[in-house]
């Protein structure tokens, strides 16, 4: 049997995505699995061996390049389709794949598309009227359609995560070397996107302060210099390593940690993925809240939330980011279970 899945990108939406190939393993485990990417997110997909063969797609091509990479791909005969994408781009192959979708008269379910509920997001962000699942757990509607294909279990953990091998060792001289105890060291995401949907500095910085018991290590890009002012606060117990690594190299960092604690951003997912323990500091966005168990969400309830799909409107309260300033550090410190 082979499987296709379609997801191009972006980066927290495959490591989201990603969680479906348990699934498929669980259900067909001699499956040959392969995987439509944007060659810039190819080496994301590499880090899971399960997947067999990766058809990487680069954008310059243009939507030339994604007939002719149909046309490759029809040739393979896969017996299902999975478009977790459905997109314009994804829309083109599986009209390759799979005419008007007359594949599906043939063989009930060989393609099963993810939808966004565009209209649902829609009434939510426009109207306040919230349609979607309470609460929407984006992880989760990857797995979804695949119902149809009466695949269900998804959690089997999996630990052969495929790291490049310099990566691997970077780590270990940044974090895994530097701390007196690798099994017992917090990693903190203090960083998002959008200033709407960061925890503020100085909460971060006491929760370092509370726990006295525990080291951290901070994750963050080359322009979040504030993640220095929360090393600032424990200099002996912290590790900042924002601007040091990159984006492979963070996600290492986060398979590696016995516990993390994250805004709703894709280092989150990527917890969420390898089923870390710790906890998901969720503010006025709709789609950040992980599947995974071990992680618990610390929010609060007010009426005005989600307000937002990513973080980039404005908050509508005059206590502006009311919804993550009611979130107290002691309460996340005391919440840490390592």
């Amino acid at each position: 049997m082979k499987i296709l899945i379609i997801r191009l990108s972006s980066i927290g939406d495959i490591i989201q995505c990603m969680s479906v190939v348990t699934g498929l393993k669980n259900k067909f485990p001699e499956a040959e699995i392969h995987w439509v990417v944007r060659a810039d997110m190819e080496s994301l997909v590499r880090i899971d061996p399960r997947i067999d063969h990766i058809w990487a797609f680069d954008r310059k091509e243009g939507f030339g390049g994604v007939f002719k990479l149909g046309s490759r791909l029809k040739r393979e005969q896969f017996d299902l389709i999975y478009d977790a994408h459905s997109n314009i781009r994804s829309n083109i192959l599986k009209l390759v794949l799979c005419p008007f979708g007359l594949c599906n008269l043939f063989k009930r379910n060989k393609l099963v598309t993810r939808h966004k509920d565009r209209l649902k997001r829609l009434l939510l962000f426009r109207f306040g009227i919230n349609l979607l699942p309470k609460p929407f757990k984006a992880l989760d509607s990857f797995r979804h359609p695949l119902k149809k294909w009466d695949v269900s279990e998804f959690n089997t953990p999996f630990s052969d995560w495929n790291f490049p091998r310099e990566t691997e060792e970077k780590i270990e001289q940044l974090v895994l070397k530097q701390l007196p105890d690798p099994r017992k060291f917090v990693t903190l995401v203090p960083s998002a996107a959008w200033e709407l949907k960061r925890w503020p500095v100085n909460y971060w910085q006491e929760l370092v302060t509370i726990r006295k018991d525990l080291h951290f290590v901070v994750l963050g890009g080359p322009g979040d210099t504030f993640c220095e002012e929360i090393k600032a606060s424990a200099p002996e117990r912290v590790i900042n390593l924002a601007g040091k690594t990159s984006l492979m190299e963070s996600f290492c960092a986060v398979w590696h940690s016995p516990y993390v604690i994250s805004g709703d951003t894709g280092f989150l997912h990527a917890a969420d993925l390898f089923q870390k323990p710790g906890q998901a500091i969720i503010g006025p966005t709709a789609f950040g809240y992980p599947s995974n168990p071990k992680m618990k969400v610390m929010e609060v309830d007010l009426p005005c939330r989600p307000c937002t799909k990513d973080g980039s409107t404005k908050c509508k309260l005059k206590e502006e980011r009311k919804c993550l300033m009611d979130i107290s550090p002691l309460l996340v410190a005391k919440s840490i279970d390592l």
